[in-house]
């Protein structure tokens, strides 16, 4: 089974740099490479594939203003081409949106292959081809090898490495039970059992602080040092709301896969509650998808059985 795990790690002020230059090369090739097949389709109904845009890449390497592109490894920019025909086949197959052009601010990403990193399993060390080796925080042990390995850096500034590892799962004992969980926002989640989890509501307890960071924001001027700074104050209360509710989440679904045999959650359409102007907010603040998701993956991994039950039957 391929499992993703998640590490926070420390650049030098060198590797931030050289981070700077790969995920801006990377962005580089995949907007060039999209604006290529689009106007070869507006112009001439032209469609254009993997292995033609990895043709342009060799060439513009070659060009003189685009030096540059070989400072950095060049499997991130190969992966760049491989992610944008990803976008594209899921746009074909009506599984996604139609691919947008990637911005400097937001979320900022690169991925390397095995044939551009080292792993030493022994003492856990990572080296990536022309960063070096990468300050790990390492929050748990496996055994097997990556077999990707993707740079990321958040909006809030944070470093973090995601390892693609094959890990076989061992699935738990069946314990007989089964539950039904209804979720809410005043009660994060109601059990059949009578039990009751309360809803910490993380986001409603920052929005005191996090209105006058943004008022302060609001008064710098956009671009200038001051603005930046704000900008990620700003940015890290939200990093710290999201993670106290992904961690939450984590820890609950859990301890409903270890502790039941079969659960069984409500179909609710998410998208039509969040349309309400009153009460989107605090139903973001739940997180119902991301519960649903953690629980679906979970017990498939662990051997449990998880049932939707449809949202018209009455339930309640």
């Amino acid at each position: 089974m391929i499992v993703s795990y998640r590490f926070r790690f420390y650049p030098s002020a060198r590797q931030r740099r050289l981070l700077g230059k790969t995920f801006g090369c990377v962005r580089y090739v995949y907007n060039r490479a999209l604006a290529l097949r689009k106007d070869a389709y507006a112009e001439n109904k032209t469609k254009i594939n993997y292995a033609e845009t990895s043709a342009a890449l060799t060439l513009w390497k070659k060009e003189p203003d685009l030096l540059w592109l070989k400072e950095v490894s060049c499997v991130p920019l190969q992966q760049g081409l491989r992610h944008l025909q990803t976008a594209y086949r899921n746009f074909f197959a009506k599984r996604a949106a139609y691919p947008r052009f990637k911005s400097k601010r937001g979320e900022q990403s690169a991925e390397f292959t095995r044939s551009s990193f080292k792993w030493d399993g022994k003492q856990l060390n990572l080296t990536l081809a022309k960063i070096g080796h990468l300050r790990i925080r390492w929050s748990r042990q496996f055994a097997s090898e990556p077999s990707t390995v993707t740079i990321i850096k958040d909006c809030a500034g944070r470093y973090f490495t995601t390892l693609c590892l094959d890990k076989t799962v061992v699935p738990l004992p069946k314990m007989g039970d089964e539950v039904g969980i209804d979720l809410g926002t005043q009660r994060l989640a109601t059990l059949s059992t009578g039990e009751a989890v309360p809803n910490p509501k993380p986001l409603e307890r920052s929005l005191a602080r996090m209105a006058k960071l943004q008022r302060t924001l609001a008064r710098r001027k956009q671009g200038s040092r001051r603005w930046h700074r704000q900008r990620l104050k700003v940015a890290r209360l939200h990093a710290r709301v999201a993670d106290s509710r992904r961690d939450l989440l984590a820890k609950l679904t859990t301890g409903f896969v270890r502790r039941f045999n079969l659960v069984c959650i409500e179909d609710l359409d998410v998208r039509g509650m969040m349309d309400g102007r009153h009460r989107a907010r605090r139903m973001a603040d739940v997180g119902l998808f991301a519960f649903r998701q953690m629980l679906t993956y979970k017990s498939r991994w662990y051997g449990k059985k998880l049932q939707v039950v449809d949202r018209y039957f009455p339930s309640s």
